[in-house]
């Protein structure tokens, strides 16, 4: 099954969430900003992307520009950024067995289907 890390109030990841829905598969939504991921569920996602965890977090966001941007952050306490503060996390992310895509843009998510 599909599942697909949303925010509702971002624009790609309501279009995303509209290729999911057009495309009769079942899926999940979680909306990680009222339930974020855990530091292994971060960790598989990573995984299953092929990425880092700073290829993840959103740069132009104001809390990573006030309390991070500059800083040497270690893989541990960028993740533990992103469970604090998930308005850090990409999005939206769609994950499908073992296999994820960054839905940015969000034609990236029909290769999953």
């Amino acid at each position: 099954m599909l599942k697909i890390y949303h925010n509702n109030r971002c624009r790609k990841s309501r279009e995303g969430l509209e290729i999911l829905e057009n495309s009769g598969q079942d899926f999940e939504i979680v909306n990680y900003l009222e339930n974020p991921p855990s530091k292994q569920e971060l960790k598989d996602i990573l995984t299953k992307l092929g990425l880092t965890p700073i290829q993840l977090i959103r740069k132009n966001e104001k809390v990573w520009k006030e309390d991070f941007k500059g800083k040497e952050l270690s893989d541990d306490e960028l993740l533990e950024a992103m469970i604090e503060h998930p308005k850090l996390i990409e999005r939206p992310i769609v994950l499908k067995g073992d296999s994820a895509v960054l839905g940015r843009p969000p034609e990236n998510i029909l290769g999953l289907l």
